[in-house]
């Protein structure tokens, strides 16, 4: 039985909860947090624990899933935690990946612990289809899309905007793009040709609609690349119909192949998820059971999705892999 942590409780701490109860060689011991350990009710009987008590855990959890933020949680709790447990997040700041990696290395092999970190769908599974696909088809183009689906990110931007209550945002595939891509035009597109936004906000009483939709639009970072549409509805509309965190996407491949380039290739891998997080949660799940798989063989250090074979991301044996599964 694989004895899994959870550091966090949030939407994605709530997700690696449902997923562990799906694997049954694998057992929630314990959720860490910063609050009050009284304050969370969680959805199965599982102890909850304060942060400052984690070191205790040291030899009773095999894996602890960190479950916090990019910004500011995961760049410094991953090195440190690496000190004491083996770990997995989901580190997904695309540019910091290699300073991340560095850090989390450091800390992991001093411990002789794994660290597997950037483990998702984006980074995570639509890196490994990008590898594979280049590795395939040497000849050729790489597109990536995102959506249609909630941007967890701009979302919080646009409700630090001030005048905003509430709002979610879409990110969406530009359809023309898209066909372009699938039909091997091989198409150059900029960053407002690949995506539109969709903004559906609620205004706190009195507020400026046309001054906060001005604001929104020329928001460096986040809409001002992009065609970005914004729809002011009310609290319950936001309510009933954007209660929900769907994602998803498509990664291509676009090559060619022959002497003289003379046949094309699409490699296409997609995704259409309900819960981002829930997706996320359950991918972190599959590669705590790795980290578990690689300790127990004396690895340590840090780990990519690029640097684990995928059978030791599968409960079932070698042998039973190749006769379900090949």
């Amino acid at each position: 039985m694989i004895r899994l942590g959870i550091l966090g409780y949030g939407n994605l701490g709530r997700g690696v909860e449902a997923a562990a109860a799906q694997n049954p060689d694998m057992e929630l011991c314990a959720i860490f947090t910063r609050r009050a350990p009284e304050t969370l009710k969680p959805a199965t009987d599982v102890k909850v624990v304060n942060v400052s008590e984690i070191e205790d855990w040291k030899d009773k959890i095999d894996v602890l899933i960190l479950c916090g933020g990019s910004a500011t949680d995961l760049p410094v709790q991953t090195p440190q935690y690496a000190k004491m447990f083996n770990v997995v997040d989901s580190f997904d700041t695309h540019a910091k990946i290699p300073e991340h990696f560095a850090n989390v290395d450091a800390s992991a092999k001093e411990a002789d612990k794994i660290g597997i970190i950037s483990v998702g769908w984006d980074p995570g599974m639509f890196s490994l289809n990008r590898m594979y696909a280049n590795a395939i088809l040497p000849e050729g183009n790489d597109y990536t899309f995102w959506g249609r689906g909630v941007s967890q990110g701009h979302s919080d931007a646009i409700r630090r905007v001030e005048g905003v209550l509430d709002a979610k945002q879409y990110t969406v595939p530009v359809v023309s793009a898209l066909e372009a891509v699938k039909n091997c035009e091989n198409p150059t597109l900029s960053t407002r040709e690949k995506h539109t936004r969709e903004c559906y906000v609620v205004l706190k009483e009195g507020a400026d609609k046309a001054k906060i939709e001005a604001e929104i639009k020329n928001m460096p970072n986040y809409f001002a690349d992009y065609d970005t549409t914004v729809h002011f509805i009310s609290l319950e509309e936001l309510k009933r119909d954007h209660s929900k965190i769907p994602h998803g996407g498509f990664v291509f491949r676009c090559g060619k192949t022959g002497l003289n380039k003379e046949n094309n290739h699409i490699i296409e891998y997609n995704l259409k998820l309900d819960s981002n997080p829930e997706f996320t949660s359950s991918v972190l799940v599959a590669y705590a059971r790795a980290a578990y798989k690689l300790n127990k063989e004396g690895q340590k250090g840090c780990k990519t999705v690029f640097d684990i074979a995928p059978a030791y991301l599968s409960p079932k044996s070698g042998e039973e892999l190749r006769k379900t599964m090949l």
